[in-house]
């Protein structure tokens, strides 16, 4: 089977890397540094249980696409509609498209703009690029699906690659479940430029991380979602099963990029503005990561 991945950064490296040791044809859509790299040694997979040099497609170009049967879009939650843009005259009228995407509301704006079906992913894996076309793996890997047609094929795809797929009846829920934890970490790991497993040990942090959680949580009840689980336990183990997991927002801080914060906390904020909701503590993250990404995006950082 052919499979494009839109976007491959790390979340898409990863799974792009997975699915093409399971024989697939996949090809990656990706910056010119990546391409070249992976064109020349293939995708270097630096997992917790091999190492190898993985053969696969790369291009800049997203015609590259055309001819996928299925498409896992991984770019950043502010490149979601320009993404959607490029992505729509090469996609094939049986595709089937994934959002593996930070934030919750992903899908429907690809759904929107695309004018198809586009299955939401919640995605819990820690990886990094750790360089040109090397993929750097530092724990887990599942991903998490709403129903559909194509639902089972999926699981049946995913699993021969060695990745866990559940599919979930609250796929809604889920995406705040995974949002909630994102809200809890990445801004806090993003300002003190500091792995999860040092985050959670700072005087404070605590309470700071359970006022996210409270707040995150109100406003999800207020827009009639049902997070599933216990979600501050959900928060802990993070922490235990990531300890060495530097946040995406803390990555692009440090390599001078735009966040996605405005979609984590941000997203937060806006929707409990909507809803009468006070999210004080949400609001003070999202601020200062917006000064340090202005400060680090200008070369100061």
């Amino acid at each position: 089977m052919k499979i494009a991945v839109m976007g491959a950064g790390a979340v898409g490296c990863y799974y792009g890397g997975m699915l093409a040791r399971a024989g697939h044809e996949v090809v990656l859509i990706a910056r010119p540094m990546h391409v070249d790299a992976i064109r020349r040694d293939g995708l270097f997979m630096d997992t917790q249980s091999f190492q190898e040099h993985v053969p696969l497609q790369a291009s800049t170009e997203v015609r590259a696409m055309q001819g996928a049967r299925v498409v896992l879009c991984c770019v950043k939650s502010t490149d979601t509609e320009s993404a959607a843009t490029e992505m729509a005259p090469f996609l094939g009228p049986d595709a089937v498209v994934l959002s593996l995407q930070n934030g919750v509301d992903n899908a429907e704006r690809l759904q929107a703009q695309l004018e198809r079906e586009v299955l939401p992913a919640v995605v819990y894996v820690a990886t990094e690029m750790a360089g040109p076309g090397h993929v750097k793996h530092h724990g887990r890997g599942e991903l998490v699906i709403g129903p559909s047609a194509a639902s089972e094929e999926l699981v049946a795809l995913f699993a021969l690659a060695g990745v866990t797929v559940q599919t979930s009846d609250n796929v809604a829920g889920a995406l705040w479940a995974k949002l909630i934890l994102n809200c809890a970490y990445n801004a806090l790991s993003a300002i003190t430029q500091l792995p999860y497993g040092r985050v959670v040990q700072g005087e404070g942090v605590e309470g700071v991380m359970r006022d996210v959680v409270q707040e995150c949580l109100a406003v999800a009840k207020g827009a009639g979602v049902t997070v599933p689980g216990d979600v501050w336990d959900a928060v802990e183990r993070i922490a235990q099963t990531m300890p060495a997991q530097f946040s995406s927002t803390a990555q692009d801080l440090g390599r001078g990029k735009r966040s996605e914060i405005d979609h984590l906390n941000g997203y937060v904020l806006r929707k409990g503005a909507a809803l009468g909701i006070a999210t004080p503590v949400n609001r003070v993250l999202h601020t200062l990561v917006r000064l340090l990404e202005s400060k680090s995006m200008a070369g100061g950082l």
